[in-house]
């Protein structure tokens, strides 16, 4: 069989029916028309408004992840902002607590120096001001470190102030710091004087676990009052008169006891300080006590000789010894 004779045509079932270049032409000529007839006599608008109120849904619908995606970023991005601006606000709360706490205690810290500027022109006392280094570490004394030594001028047995009285002693001196001794320590005793009745008495440290004092060795009957101000007498040489110490805060009398027990609590805070003033002890003001005068035995023998010869009749010493 010849293959000049082969039927070349497909058979029905794959008939592709227009070509694609016809088709092309097809749908490109009815877009023209369609285009230019809607734009000159709007022949396509019902079926465009028909058409668009029936995709409204679906647009709609394929909107909503969108919305969702971009509300949730929106979302994420506001919780982050706010937890930034929180985390601003807090450390600028912080600032402002820290910087509102300096400034009232800078204002506390200016209102104690004001006053030890105001106490110090009225001592008639050579005054150190000092500063708080640290309380020592042993629990059984009352004792603190201050920051000004024997190069500053301070000695042992300095009394030691603040604007509120009386808060110790200097009890050892070291070159550039020196140990105070508070007069709550046990080991610590000061005369007072009680300015309501001018009666005079010896206060020791010690009471109520070392947050007090005692007035010790008064009788039974002694004219003290709760509330009375103790001040110190001067009469030790140390402290000068009139400062400040503590005040009667209980008044305990028994009839099987010869003394009473009175306890003091300190004007000055013992547990609050900060800046001191160290006074020169009242002793290297006072002058020095005259010296005993003790005879002179050239002038006793010259005396002697000018009251014989002085006197008719009795012969000089010497003149006696050569007869």
């Amino acid at each position: 069989m010849l293959l000049g004779t082969i039927d070349r045509t497909p058979p029905p079932f794959f008939r592709q029916g227009l070509s694609a270049i016809t088709k092309l032409a097809f749908f490109a000529a009815l877009a023209v028309f369609l285009m230019a007839a809607d734009s000159r006599w709007r022949v396509v608008a019902p079926m465009r408004s028909a058409l668009a109120t029936v995709l409204l849904p679906v647009q709609q619908a394929l909107t909503v992840p969108v919305a969702l995606a971009t509300q949730g970023a929106s979302y994420l991005q506001g919780v982050k902002d706010a937890q930034g601006a929180e985390s601003a606000a807090r450390a600028q709360l912080a600032r402002q607590s820290e910087r509102a706490a300096r400034v009232e205690t800078l204002t506390a810290e200016n209102v104690r120096l004001r006053a030890l500027l105001d106490l110090q022109p009225a001592l008639q006392v050579k005054a150190i001001a000092a500063e708080l280094l640290y309380e020592a570490g042993d629990p059984y004394s009352r004792k603190l470190f201050i920051n000004r030594g024997s190069r500053a001028g301070v000695v042992a047995g300095a009394p030691v102030i603040n604007e509120s009285g009386v808060l110790g002693q200097v009890t050892e001196v070291y070159p550039l710091s020196a140990v105070v001794t508070l007069l709550v320590d046990r080991d610590a005793a000061i005369p007072v004087l009680n300015t309501r009745s001018l009666q005079r008495g010896a206060a020791f440290g010690g009471a109520e676990g070392g947050s007090a004092m005692e007035l010790r060795f008064m009788a039974g009957n002694a004219d003290v009052q709760v509330g009375d101000l103790l001040a110190t007498s001067g009469v030790d040489g140390v402290y000068p008169p009139g400062l400040m110490v503590a005040r009667v805060s209980r008044v305990e009398r028994r009839s099987d006891a010869g003394f009473a027990r009175i306890v003091l609590l300190p004007t000055a805070a013992m547990d609050n300080l900060r800046h001191l003033l160290v006074l020169e002890p009242l002793a290297l003001q006072m002058p020095a006590r005259p010296a005993a005068a003790l005879p002179d035995a050239s002038a006793a023998r010259s005396a002697a000789r000018a009251s014989s010869a002085g006197r008719p009749g009795v012969p000089a010493r010497g003149q006696e010894l050569r007869r």
